[in-house]
């Protein structure tokens, strides 16, 4: 994503502050921040990175995470702000010129929706709930955002649908990265990195989506843990195909890519890149979980995980249901925020 010293950096679900301080490494690599004159090192250090984080233990690991890589802290206006980003406390945050962010999996905490009055579309469902708020409030015109995504996203009727074409609307969603399982949240947790941008024009607000680029980092991959570390050389493909930068598209650049696969004996529909056009989207009811590939790893039983693996995914994805069902019941009236669905 390329940060540089120009930009308003944020990240609304900040934890630990991860990302604030991978971007910080990165300008730091590309400019010379000790040669900054008072002012401009002022603006670095206290305009520069924002975050914010709910649960008062995991500010206060990202507060000193800050402190520990040189970056200024501030309880009121710079680094981990404290606050719910889906209530008003939120609009304490800039707006941003790049947003880096990993929502918390789940519903909102106690279920119901955001208490936000700048929103349009309301759901219980955090990730979508997060991903409204990053392209309809935070992102400024111009600005630029990668953000990972569970697939309930991709995929989710209602309100969800509602979302996503809305975001193809107002923003372009030029690349989405399909992830391995369990890389970010739990185990058999399935994730992707959604890169879109906003025009420079805030009047144009209508159809900046035409081509959404997919690559398929999931199919036929191994199955990493512990003994299978993910790790950056997974993803030099998947930057080859890109061209190293996603803050433009170079579509000339990854139909190449393309070719080249087909020229070394693949076939389009095995390679891991392909465009969809807005209309074949469309066709798909705005679906944005597009798989192509045959996943062969998929039906292997040899290469299944061990029993309790297993087990401890079935159990994370039957909790994620049972939040999701609780927050139902809750807005619909029919149960209290935080009671049991179950005796």
């Amino acid at each position: 994503m390329k940060p540089t010293l120009d930009d308003v950096i944020v990240d609304p679900t900040a934890g630990t502050g991860g990302f604030l301080i991978s971007a910080h490494h990165y300008i730091k690599q590309h400019h010379d921040i000790s040669a900054l004159n008072e002012f401009d090192y002022d603006q670095y250090q206290h305009k520069t990175f924002y975050g914010m984080e709910f649960v008062p233990d995991t500010r206060r690991l990202a507060m000193m995470n800050l402190m520990l890589h040189d970056l200024a802290i501030d309880d009121q206006h710079a680094g981990i702000l404290f606050g719910d980003t889906l209530s008003n406390e939120g609009k304490q945050l800039p707006q941003a010129s790049l947003i880096l962010a990993n929502p918390p999996f789940g519903t909102k905490q106690g279920g119901g929706i955001p208490t936000r009055d700048d929103l349009v579309h309301y759901t219980s469902n955090k990730q979508l709930a997060f991903l409204h708020l990053m392209y309809h409030v935070l992102l400024k015109p111009g600005g630029r955002a990668a953000i990972v995504l569970p697939d309930n996203v991709l995929f989710e009727a209602g309100t969800g649908k509602t979302i996503r074409q809305d975001l193809m609307e107002k923003c372009n969603l030029h690349t989405i990265l399909r992830l391995p399982t369990g890389i970010f949240y739990a185990a058999g947790v399935k994730t992707n990195v959604l890169f879109f941008s906003k025009p420079k024009d805030p009047n144009k607000d209508k159809a900046n989506t035409q081509n959404l680029w997919v690559y398929d980092l999931r199919a036929n991959m191994p199955q990493f843990g512990k003994r299978t570390p993910f790790t950056a050389q997974h993803l030099q493909e998947f930057c080859q195909a890109v061209g190293h930068d996603l803050t433009q598209v170079d579509e000339a650049a990854r139909q190449s890519f393309i070719e080249r696969h087909v020229e070394n004996g693949g076939t389009p529909d095995d390679c891991r890149l392909r465009c969809f056009s807005r209309e074949q989207i469309r066709q798909k009811d705005d679906s944005l979980d597009l798989a192509w590939i045959r996943d062969d790893s998929a039906e292997d039983s040899a290469s299944l995980p061990e029993p309790d693996v297993l087990i401890n995914e079935a159990l994370e994805e039957m909790t994620g249901a049972m939040q999701g069902l609780q927050a139902i019941l809750v807005e619909l009236g029919a149960a209290e925020e935080g009671e049991e669905i179950l005796g």
